[in-house]
C-alpha cells in the first residue's frame, strides 16, 4: 500500500526530518569542538615549535590527532545505537567522512612532494570551507555558512603568505569554522 502525502504533508515530514538532523547535530557538536580543538592546538604548536623554537621536526605535534580518532570511535561507538537516523545525517556523515578521505590523499600527495607542505596549509582551509558551507547550508545553521565563506577568503589570501603565516591564517580557519560554530551548537543544545 502506497502512502499519498499532500504537498503540506510533505513539507511537515521535510522539515520534521531537518529538525532531527539538527538536534543530532546539536548533540553532536562534540565533532566540531573536538576536531577544530584538537586541530587548532596542533597547528598553534607547529607554529611555536618552528617559528619560536626552530625545533626542526614541528610537524611531531600532528600526532595529537590520532588520540582525536579514538576519543571519536569511542563517543560516536556508545552513541550510534541512541540517534535518530535520517536521510539528511547520513548525508552530513558521507560528506564528512569524504572530506576526511581528501584530507589524508593531500596528506599524502604533499609528503611525496619536494617541498610540498609549502603549499598545505591553503589547501587544507579550503576544505574545512567546503565542509562547514555544505553542512550549514543542509542544517540551516548560519554560523557554519558564514565560517565556510570566511575560510575561502582565507585560503585566497593565505597563498599569498609564507608557511609560517599561513599556520596562524589555519588556525583563524579553524576558530572560525569549527570552534565557534561548535559551541554555538552546543549552546543551542542547552
Amino acid at each position: 500500500m502506497e502512502d499519498n502525502f499532500s504537498p503540506q504533508q510533505s513539507l511537515q515530514l521535510i522539515q520534521s526530518m531537518i529538525e532531527k538532523t539538527k538536534a543530532n547535530i546539536s548533540e553532536s557538536s562534540f565533532d566540531f569542538l573536538l576536531w577544530g580543538w584538537l586541530a587548532f592546538l596542533a597547528i598553534l604548536g607547529e607554529y611555536v615549535l618552528k617559528v619560536v623554537f626552530q625545533y626542526g621536526h614541528h610537524e611531531i605535534v600532528w600526532l595529537i590527532m590520532f588520540v582525536g580518532v579514538l576519543i571519536s570511535i569511542l563517543h560516536h561507538s556508545k552513541k550510534s545505537s541512541a540517534r535518530t537516523r535520517t536521510y539528511i545525517g547520513d548525508a552530513m556523515t558521507y560528506l564528512w567522512i569524504g572530506l576526511g578521505v581528501c584530507f589524508i590523499i593531500l596528506i599524502i600527495l604533499f609528503a611525496s612532494i619536494k617541498e610540498g607542505w609549502l603549499f598545505c596549509y591553503p589547501f587544507y582551509i579550503l576544505l574545512y570551507g567546503l565542509g562547514t558551507f555544505v553542512s550549514g547550508m543542509i542544517l540551516k545553521f548560519r554560523p557554519l555558512v558564514i565560517g565556510g565563506i570566511f575560510n575561502w577568503i582565507l585560503a585566497l589570501i593565505a597563498i599569498r603568505f609564507d608557511f609560517d603565516t599561513q599556520m596562524l591564517f589555519c588556525a583563524a580557519a579553524l576558530l572560525t569554522s569549527y570552534i565557534i560554530p561548535g559551541h554555538l551548537l552546543r549552546s543551542k543544545k542547552n
